[in-house]
């Protein structure tokens, strides 16, 4: 039996590539052990009638450890989808799943409270690091840099990309120098920049609009916003958007604009070109690793944001490509 453990996935776009995993081995009948976030209760429809175990708990490294003690030579093989190995040494083949580069590296900016909070976390992982055999992770860019801050055997280190396709096939209209940025908004994700870029823009050419997904509980950033917005700034925040909703958004949009300081993946870039959309993205390595962009600029630097704006003006941009494909079925079928 497999055990998938995503006990600390629960939002944003690791919620999204979980769904997405959980209904590939659906599909696939393997006999799997799904231990999942309780936070999640209500938003796992696609599990009602399995056949599978699922059992929901709260996340803690206590729960965490009591569950793997508990059933430590039950299971064949263990993917840890989350960064995290076990707390404990298996008798299982034990696969970890790592999507987050804020282990690896921390944006020139990153607060002290970030810089602290994943200070722990980076001691809970290392004294965990060797409970797993093998680790999945989203690009070579990603991989080599894992490799050297944790001295990891690159034999045991493999790539293996995977997103959910994110097209609709219905008739929208592209609205001609529309903006998008769908991302929520802790402090890496680098709004304000971007916002006040946008401002900038609009001041001298008096075109275009920013459309933004930032959810209710960012309520600084929100403020923000409302006063742009009450000075007649195009920008519209949206809120959160269902993944059935997010196509249309895309279709609708010429650029999406990613001033993200730090991705693993940056799933949102794939999804924009797979609808169509050019990306403005943050000239970080990022970027590359998962796309072409079509312009680029210093995401640390206003001034760079608001020049890449102005040229995405010019008639003859050239489009986005994305340097990814989907694996899921490989990483599927290692799993026994």
């Amino acid at each position: 039996m497999i055990l998938l453990d995503a006990i600390y996935i629960n939002n944003s776009g690791g919620k999204i590539l979980l769904d997405y995993l959980i209904q590939e081995l659906e599909k696939s009948e393997k006999k799997v052990f799904y231990l999942l976030d309780n936070r999640v209760e209500g938003k796992i429809s696609y599990l009602n009638g399995s056949k599978n175990e699922v059992l929901l708990i709260q996340a803690s490294l206590l729960n965490r450890y009591k569950f793997y003690l508990k059933n430590k030579n039950r299971f064949k093989s263990v993917l840890c989808f989350g960064n995290l190995p076990p707390n404990i040494r298996l008798n299982a083949v034990v696969y970890t799943y790592f999507h987050q580069q804020l282990y690896i590296h921390l944006p020139k900016d990153a607060s002290l409270m970030l810089k602290v909070s994943f200070f722990l976390k980076r001691q809970f992982f290392k004294y965990f690091f060797s409970n797993t055999d093998y680790w999945f992770l989203q690009t070579d860019y990603i991989k080599t840099n894992f490799a050297k801050k944790f001295n990891a055997d690159p034999e045991k280190v493999i790539v293996f990309p995977f997103y959910p396709k994110l097209i609709e096939n219905s008739n929208v209209k592209r609205i001609k120098h529309s903006y998008v940025y769908v991302s929520n908004a802790p402090p890496h994700k680098n709004h304000l920049r971007l916002i006040n870029a946008f401002c900038s823009f609009y001041d001298k050419y008096h075109i275009g609009r920013l459309t933004l997904t930032i959810d209710y509980e960012f309520t600084d950033l929100l403020e923000i916003i409302k006063e742009k917005m009450s000075l007649n700034y195009p920008i519209y925040n949206i809120g959160f958007v269902k993944r059935d909703k997010l196509s249309k958004i895309y279709r609708q949009s010429e650029y999406l604009i990613y001033p993200s300081t730090a991705e693993s993946f940056g799933l949102g870039i794939i999804e924009a070109i797979e609808n169509g959309c050019k990306v403005i993205g943050a000239d970080l390595p990022y970027t590359y690793a998962v796309c072409k962009p079509s312009l680029t600029f210093d995401p640390l630097n206003e001034q760079s944001i608001f020049e890449a704006l102005s040229l995405s003006l010019s008639e003859n941009i050239s489009p986005s490509y994305a340097e990814v494909s989907n694996k899921i079925e490989e990483l599927i079928s290692i799993l026994k």
